[in-house]
């Protein structure tokens, strides 16, 4: 008779122990190992029995280009690189609330509407609960089939008893169990064993697989860390709850490109695509103020223009703060270490804080430059003036390094009325890259200290301001 002897796994990484440890050696994550009990016995050799035989293929396919569902939401498209594509699995993440389950909702009613044969499952909430919120998105009339099931054993003889499905939503991962093992659901195993069952009939079946999954308090995806390699794609759903804008992100996509972004608004009744988001996360309005300084980013293949905003104020002696909002803190830490080695300002004893308007989260270099204008606007009490752009990375040394994608940046900012930009200066042709838009002037700039002259003083380009105090 096997005994069940207990076994201890990292939560992270899914990796085995014989006994409990503080820190796992696989991964190096710290109080993620569990004890589990397990029916599974040790792993044994093949023997000489024999397999069946492989049939090896071509590279080259028969059908041509990969067969894709469009969802009918444009920004969910440009996120998976075109489509959903069959007998994929893809993983969406978020924090509670955030609107993961309206999205998939959302989705799989424009996917039945288009006559895809559509099956939402949910292991979180009841039949009524998702009426009542598909009544409240004006889906009542789509034809997508709801069940309610934690049993994986339940939802795979349902799914193979009938006409396969085209799209399969499974709201979440995490509340599926296997009945073969002995561990609650929502651990390591018990992820682990219901994806690569749900993925295993969705790769048979060519079905879209759409899973929800929990993240951590870290961020993080809730589960084995193996889980993000056994899916096709992982996207993220990002936001703030008290902030109407949410942001689609793909980290891994197997078809498509990734560090995409899909933009959504959430209104009263439900997600809204934001086709031009540039517009959104601007404020023309308001005018030209001390401490801002729209950065042309590029988020996968779209160019965004989005609002740095900086705060230079005195702090007390001995412990000025930084806070940062939207932005990495290190990288920060380092424009303003730049910044005072290289152009005299006295930083060091000021509170910095640093904010990205509308909630959005940057991660290129080429948001260095921008952030510098923001923080010499606030200590100048000078603002960066009205119809002006900024992008480039500062190096330690204080240079101004290029940038990709010079052109797309440039004509997206033109595009929304902007006359001016500070950008890296590189050698060859009129900026270094293809001919910028004729209505943008630029103003090239080689080292830092270029910038706090540019904004500090008259010149031809416009920019109009005084002379900070320098140590």
């Amino acid at each position: 008779m096997a005994r069940n002897d207990p076994r201890f796994v990292c939560k992270t990484c899914g990796a085995t122990r014989p006994r409990w440890a503080g820190k796992c050696d696989a991964c190096g994550a710290w109080n993620s190992i569990i004890e589990e009990t397990s029916r599974e016995g040790a792993p044994k050799g093949l023997g000489k029995g024999k397999g069946r035989t492989l049939d090896f293929v071509d590279l080259r396919s028969a059908q041509g280009n990969v067969a894709r569902y469009p969802s009918g939401m444009v920004e969910l498209d440009r996120v998976t690189g075109g489509g959903l594509v069959r007998g994929s699995s893809v993983l969406l993440a978020g924090d509670p609330g955030i609107g993961k389950s309206t999205l998939l909702l959302q989705a799989a009613s424009a996917l039945a509407a288009n006559g895809v044969r559509a099956d939402y499952i949910s292991g979180e909430e009841g039949i009524e609960q998702i009426r009542l919120r598909a009544d409240r998105l004006g889906l009542t009339e789509a034809p997508v089939r709801l069940a309610t099931a934690t049993s994986v054993r339940d939802i795979l003889t349902s799914l193979e008893s009938g006409k396969p499905a085209d799209v399969i939503v499974v709201d979440s991962i995490q509340t599926m169990y296997l009945d073969t093992l002995d561990s609650a659901p929502g651990t390591v195993s018990q992820v682990r064993g219901a994806a690569q069952e749900l993925i295993r009939h969705a790769k048979l079946s060519g079905s879209v697989l759409l899973l929800v999954g929990h993240v951590t308090k870290e961020g993080q995806i809730a589960g084995p860390r193996v889980l993000e390699h056994m899916v096709d794609a992982v996207l993220y759903f990002e936001g703030e709850r008290n902030h109407q804008f949410r942001i689609v992100r793909a980290v891994k996509n197997r078809f498509g490109p990734t560090d995409e972004i899909g933009v959504f608004e959430m209104t009263g009744a439900g997600l809204a695509e934001v086709s031009n988001p540039s517009a959104l996360f601007l404020n023309p309005e308001r005018g030209p103020v001390p401490g801002a300084a729209v950065f042309a980013g590029i988020e996968g293949t779209r160019p965004v223009l989005i609002e740095i905003q900086a705060l230079v104020a005195p702090g007390p002696p001995g412990s000025p703060r930084r806070t940062v909002v939207g932005w990495d803190s290190g990288r920060l830490a380092m424009v303003l270490a730049v910044l005072e080695a290289h152009t005299g300002f006295s930083l060091s004893s000021s509170d910095v804080f640093l904010n990205v308007a509308g909630g959005l989260r940057i991660g290129e270099p080429a948001a260095d430059l921008a952030v510098a204008a923001a923080i010499v606007s606030s200590y100048s009490k000078r603002p960066v003036p009205e119809g002006s752009t900024v992008f480039g990375e500062i190096g330690l040394s204080g240079e101004v390094r290029p940038v990709p994608q010079h052109a797309a940046r440039l004509k997206e900012a033109a595009k929304l009325g902007f006359s001016q930009a500070i950008v890296p200066n590189v050698g060859g042709g009129r900026n270094g890259y293809e001919p910028a838009p004729a209505e943008i002037s630029l103003s090239r700039i080689a080292l830092i200290d270029e910038l706090a002259d540019l904004l500090a003083s008259p010149n031809e380009t416009g920019f109009v301001g005084v002379s900070v105090g320098r140590t």
